[in-house]
């Protein structure tokens, strides 16, 4: 029996056990790096201690993939194998392959499959219709515009945060066909505001500032390091007012980014990879990829250390001018 569920439906699912496989798909990148997060930490709650990571691109080798989830190391009982196919078009070998796998399932591995959003016929093909029947199928469209208030107000009530009909349609509009930039835009609000009820004053000035205030292109200063055009920005963030812990949280989301993928290639991984599996927005990557070749890991993790310090003197831990510690940061990226 072919079981499909939704987003909202997986929690409850994993709570109940695992199943062997599980399949990812659809067109909403936030949503299937959800999925597939929640699926990986109740694994590792289990008991899976070991995970193996696989992107089937060209010149993938098949053969791996059987191989593996059948050989387990000393150390792990049970393991994760975490196969993406980014074409979602595994080809000829790639379908048989998947088909064969998906009738000799290993117990002691659970696998989770990641792909994009499938037309028709690749939804009617042989290897698509085995995982079909062999796995749990979690869909991961776009919200529809109907559906996208309720979901801002399921979001924003994680954060203990509400807002009337208006505010969320308010936020709909701004972010439809977006849901990265609606997920930015309620973190932000968390921010910003206690828990409670948003005023839509509130919301509508705090959406309008990230264009205002250019907060983001900060951080892309920062990235390219252009030291002259990062205090430009900051100088006129200070003068708008904004909020010291929003200007924080933006550049030290990609001082982090650049931590992981610098880590990811020191332990032997290319760069290509090691964007992927960070997650780096196609958006960004040249950016990130430019700050990787011209930095080494330990100014980075200088960076995150100060970043951190920063963070208690928002919080009045710690002495310090904030502003002038923003800045310092910045420059530390600079040519």
């Amino acid at each position: 029996m072919v079981m499909t569920i939704t987003n909202e439906e997986l929690p409850r699912h994993l709570a109940s056990g695992l199943k062997p496989l599980y399949v990812v798909f659809g067109d909403a990148p936030l949503l299937t790096i959800e999925a597939a997060d929640s699926i990986r930490a109740a694994a590792r709650a289990a008991g899976y201690t070991e995970r193996e990571t696989y992107i089937a691109e060209q010149h993938f080798k098949w053969s791996e993939l059987h191989n593996n989830a059948q050989t387990m190391s000393l150390f792990a009982s049970r393991k994760v194998i975490d196969l993406r196919i980014p074409s979602g078009k595994p080809g000829m070998e790639g379908g048989q392959a998947l088909q064969a796998y998906c009738t000799n399932l290993n117990p002691d591995v659970l696998t989770l499959i990641s792909l994009p959003k499938l037309d028709w016929a690749a939804q009617k093909s042989q290897w698509f219709g085995a995982l079909q029947q062999h796995g749990v199928m979690i869909s991961t469209d776009d919200i529809p515009r109907s559906a996208l208030p309720r979901w801002v107000a399921e979001r924003l009530k994680r954060q203990e945060q509400t807002a009337d009909i208006a505010t969320l349609e308010f936020l709909a509009d701004r972010c439809e066909g977006n849901l990265l930039a609606a997920f930015q835009e309620i973190q932000k609000l968390a921010l910003l505001f206690p828990a409670g009820a948003l005023s839509f004053d509130q919301v509508k000035d705090a959406v309008m500032d990230v264009a205002r205030y250019d907060i983001f292109k900060l951080s892309e200063a920062m990235l390219n390091g252009n030291a002259t055009r990062y205090a430009h920005i900051l100088d006129g963030l200070r003068a708008e007012g904004t909020a010291t812990v929003l200007v924080l949280w933006a550049i030290s989301e990609d001082i982090r980014t650049l931590g992981k993928v610098l880590q990811s290639i020191q332990r032997g991984g290319n760069l290509g990879n090691a964007l992927r599996d960070v997650r780096v927005r196609k958006d960004r990557q040249g950016l990130i990829e430019s700050a990787v070749r011209r930095l080494k890991f330990p100014s980075i993790e200088r960076a995150m250390l100060q970043a951190a310090r920063l963070d208690k003197t928002i919080k009045g831990l710690r002495q310090g001018d904030v502003w002038d510690e923003l800045l310092q940061l910045g420059l530390r990226f600079a040519k």
